[in-house]
């Protein structure tokens, strides 16, 4: 595991919702730490973790809005950078 000062993380629930969000995140960040909790799913990498509304958008097969990531969002970790095309959490 990584240093945890520059780790960052996002933390959903585990729902029907959140599970695009999550294969999306683990398809679009190299060495993801994921983490099944009751509840909710934790998931961290060193530096920097993106959600990419096409990688989402491919999997749930219709447009989708980064915003409505924010229904399953529990916690955060890291510097975010959010457009219409990407939530981005870093320690850059």
């Amino acid at each position: 595991m990584s240093n945890k000062k520059n780790t960052a993380f996002i933390i959903v629930q585990d729902n029907e919702d959140a599970r695009p969000i999550i294969e999306a995140i683990e398809q679009d960040n190299d060495g993801v730490i994921v983490q099944y909790q009751p509840g909710m799913v934790r998931m961290e990498r060193a530096g920097s973790l993106i959600v990419k509304r096409e990688t989402v958008e491919e999997l749930i097969g219709r447009e989708w809005d980064i915003q409505e990531m924010h229904l399953v969002l529990i916690s955060i970790a890291g510097n975010v950078d959010e457009d219409d095309d990407k939530f981005e959490l870093s320690w850059n």
